[in-house]
């Protein structure tokens, strides 16, 4: 029901939130803003546990401490607590979250909250590139763009947001990334395409609060730069932050001559802080967590909690924090394993779900999956568009909690899918192998260099995790891999 309530909030914002509103920089009211503050404050409320359920926040709580400290003394010299600005802002609270993510990424939702990922942190060089990045997506948020992008859409999204909610977006499509967004309207609000005028905005948002806070603004070219390296690498693939962040133009050069205007009007910009920021970055989990799952030969394992299954042949795989969700090449079927935090009992689950609404029970039984105890119910079911559907669940009871297995097909191609089901399904185990259950996933280190001599040199004798090269470490150091290290300097490199 949470993956539904905000698509159904949102589309009830759209057909009554045209009111006018003030904008916190400027301090006019406009009628081009798709929220007044206070629903802002609401989308973002809603839409916060989907973001944290669908990358996970990263488990250290310094890190976390150290990202919301720096964000909280960003905002207080923001436009949002700037006299005389409407209290619906001055009174708003922020939020900042580090989300346990390799994708060099950060983002903002409608009334305060903002991430970045533990991917974008590995990649800073210092605490000034953190505070431009941070003071950045404040700009988004005072700058009420997401509003503004939104209300420019509305009508389309609607329409999308609502067919969302119908059998289609299981089954039309792309089925592995309609389920990934499946009710969930954070998604999209992610990837809503702010215009120039708005990137321009935030990046002069972003090298004024940060060089009010005494930051080196011009820091923050540095990397941007590195950004365009890392989709240079990956062959235009662009990183999120950059698909989602269209550059303005030659942001770099407007950083450096942004902040050395700044610097003319009196503000002084002496910190740098790479130390400050390195020694959260010192071990910092880098690239793919194995702990929170992989597959390797056909099996999905899962160090962290001690299991697997095995994963059907043609299966694409998708592994979030809170599901694994499994996916054929024809995208007509759907496996989906997950926790069911409402029942204590496998037993008490699927008597449950025999006893819903709308739902006729074909099947159900009893049995064991790797010696743990299991319950099972084959539904068939119609959804909205008067597909009919038939599914199967089943139920482990696992190490205190309820494993839920979730497969679903078109019932017309039942049978074609229904052995792959039974199988996944009762081939889950208990994983006690420790070469398994002692995987450890690759970390940032650092390192001093001795000595001057070129990055390449620098690195050579190191042993590098697999698909880490020399390009990867220089980008991740924001140098050449030619460049000339000076003696004494602090660089990162994996292990």
């Amino acid at each position: 029901m949470n993956r539904i309530l905000l698509p159904l909030l949102l589309v009830t914002v759209f057909l009554s939130g045209c009111a006018a509103s003030t904008n916190p920089i400027s301090g006019r009211r406009a009628f081009n803003y798709a929220w007044s503050p206070a629903e802002e404050i609401q989308v973002g409320r809603e839409a916060d546990p989907q973001i944290v359920a669908q990358y996970g926040l990263y488990d250290d709580p310094e890190v976390t401490a150290y990202v919301d400290s720096l964000g909280q003394a960003l905002v207080a010299l923001s436009h949002a607590r700037r006299p005389g600005v409407d209290p619906a802002f001055s009174n708003m609270q922020f939020y900042f979250r580090v989300l346990d993510s390799p994708v060099v990424n950060a983002f903002a939702l409608p009334g305060g909250y903002i991430y970045v990922t533990r991917g974008l942190m590995a990649h800073m060089e210092n605490e000034a590139q953190l505070a431009v990045v941070l003071g950045h997506e404040i700009g988004h948020v005072v700058g009420r763009h997401g509003s503004k992008a939104m209300w420019r859409q509305q009508f389309g999204t609607s329409a999308l947001l609502l067919g969302a909610i119908g059998g289609q977006a299981i089954f039309g499509g792309n089925a592995a990334e309609n389920i990934l967004n499946m009710g969930g309207t954070a998604t999209q609000l992610l990837f809503l395409k702010y215009g120039r005028g708005a990137e321009e905005e935030s990046d002069q948002l972003g090298v004024e609060y940060a060089a009010l806070a005494g930051y080196d603004a011009s820091q923050g070219s540095a990397f941007f730069r590195s950004l365009k390296r890392l989709s240079e690498q990956a062959g235009a693939e662009l990183p999120t932050l950059l698909s989602s962040h269209p550059d303005p133009g030659d942001r770099e050069a407007y950083m450096v001559e942004r902040s050395a205007y700044l610097t003319e009007q009196g503000i002084v910009q002496n910190k740098v802080g790479r130390y400050s920021l390195f020694r959260h970055v010192d071990g910092m989990v880098f690239g793919e967590d194995p702990r929170q799952g992989f597959v390797r030969d056909n099996t999905f394992y899962h160090p962290g909690m001690a299991f697997r299954f095995p994963v059907p042949g043609g299966f694409q795989v998708i592994n979030q924090p809170t599901q694994v969700v499994m996916v054929p090449e024809s995208q007509q079927a759907i496996i989906v394993m997950q926790i069911n935090q409402q029942y204590s009992r496998a037993r008490d689950a699927a008597e449950a779900v025999a006893s819903e609404q709308g739902v006729q029970v074909v099947e159900s039984g009893m049995g064991q999956a790797g010696g743990m105890p299991m319950q099972y119910v084959v539904v068939d079911a119609t959804n909205s568009d008067g597909q009919e559907l038939r599914l199967r669940y089943q139920f482990i009871d696992f190490s205190g909690m309820v494993f839920q297995f979730t497969g679903m097909a078109l019932r017309s191609s039942w049978s074609t899918y229904s052995p792959t089901f039974a199988s996944t399904m009762s081939g889950f185990r208990q994983e006690t192998d420790p070469s398994i259950l002692n995987t450890q996933p690759d970390r940032v280190a650092l390192a001093e260099a001795r000595s001057a001599q070129p990055f390449s040199s620098l690195i050579g004798g190191i042993p590098m995790p697999q698909g880490i090269d020399a390009l990867s470490l220089a980008i991740l150091n924001q140098v050449e891999v030619g460049e000339q290290i000076g003696a004494g300097r602090t660089y990162k490199f994996i292990r």
